[in-house]
């Protein structure tokens, strides 16, 4: 029996429909078989849908069994599609009723004891549920908040298989997640951990500071270690403008598709910060990877970037800034894909004086230049 559920697919930080058909063929050599470009992860799905069948006392298909995901084109990855396939499959079984599965995207990654583990990219996944007017959506628990954000589609989580199950057999309810968006973001919008105002002295920084955040400048703090530069870059982000809801809504998507989403946190109402180490690499600056996840001056995307002893920094990473500094976006281009993700953000550097401004202002000649001595 051939069984057609919905799941979704993340490209870049929007979602993308996937039809994934479940056909059990009696008659031939007993195997599992996934097909439509997955990738490792999804092709291991195979023994955790079997385990969690199993374990919950329903039968486990003794025939062939073929997993289409469509369209065929697009990679598909990572561990969310557990939870269709075992839905699909238990339909294609007759095991459970069918005729309810159109109108819902299901995702989930399953324990082998049938238990629910999160995912990545709930959000952009509910915003295009709710664009293909798909009925509900059912994902993990622990992304159910993030994802009913989104108004006018019914989201359900869940924390095993059995609810699933028990939803379309009818003999279990399922309360849809009620979130008032508008309430949380501007509940949320004043509730920092360390102020400005913590700042005591430093008049002439803190001003300039002040104007950098008004004009949405770039700006570098050059001072000598203990100076107070760490401390005044982090609580850059509490005097500058607050989010609009859609940036809000567009930075959490960005964070929700990287996994950084806080726990427990539904949409992110303060502008990021982001204080990368100076070892990072230039994939893990701008994005990319083999399915390319955004880097950190996307998630740091309508807040700040913070760069703390700026020279130790390598010049091919400060290189390949330049042009997403610009654009306001960065374009990870593959062999095979193309993807933009945002990069508007704006950059705080640090660094202590080096020793060529020091020799200069003790050897300078008065009038902005070095005397004949020094130069030789």
């Amino acid at each position: 029996m051939l069984v057609k559920v919905f799941g979704s697919a993340v490209h870049g930080v929007e979602a993308i429909t996937i039809t994934i058909e479940v056909d059990i063929v009696k008659g031939q050599t007993v195997g599992f078989f996934i097909v439509g470009l997955p990738d490792n992860a999804v092709k291991e799905s195979a023994e955790r849908v079997l385990a969690a069948i199993h374990n919950n006392g329903y039968e486990r298909p003794r025939y062939r069994v073929v997993v289409n995901m469509a369209p065929a084109d697009i990679k598909k990855a990572g561990s969310a599609y557990d939870l269709p396939i075992a839905i699909g499959l238990l339909g294609s079984m007759e095991q459970l009723p069918v005729e309810d599965l159109k109108d819902y995207i299901i995702m989930g990654e399953l324990s082998l004891d049938g238990g629910i583990q999160p995912i990545k990219g709930a959000l952009p996944i509910a915003i295009q549920a709710r664009a293909e007017k798909f009925k509900g959506l059912i994902v993990p628990k622990a992304n159910a908040r993030e994802a009913g954000m989104v108004n006018n589609i019914e989201v359900y989580g869940v924390e095993h298989i059995s609810e699933v199950i028990g939803f379309f057999n009818k003999t279990q309810t399922l309360k849809p997640v009620e979130v008032n968006t508008r309430e949380e973001f501007f509940n949320a919008q004043q509730d920092f951990d360390i102020d400005f105002c913590d700042v005591k002295g430093q008049e002439n920084v803190k001003r300039a500071l002040e104007i950098a955040a008004a004009g949405g400048h770039n700006a570098i703090l050059i001072g000598p270690p203990g100076a107070g530069k760490t401390m005044l870059a982090k609580r850059l982000p509490g005097i500058l403008p607050p989010l609009s809801l859609h940036e809000a809504l567009e930075t959490t998507k960005i964070h929700s598709v990287a996994g950084k989403l806080p726990a427990n946190t539904s949409l992110i109402a303060r502008r990021p910060f982001r204080s990368p180490h100076h070892t990072i690499s230039d994939v893990a600056l701008v994005g990319g990877g083999g399915i390319p996840q955004p880097g950190e001056i996307s998630l740091a995307h309508n807040g700040v970037l913070f760069l703390d002893e700026l020279p130790e920094f390598k010049r091919t990473v400060l290189e390949v800034m330049r042009q997403p500094m610009e654009e306001r976006r960065v374009s990870i281009s593959r062999a095979k894909v193309s993807i933009d993700f945002p990069a508007s953000f704006m950059l705080i550097a640090s660094m202590n004086p080096c020793d060529c401004v020091a020799l200069f202002r003790h050897f300078g000649n008065g009038r902005g230049r070095m005397s004949a001595g020094m130069r030789a």
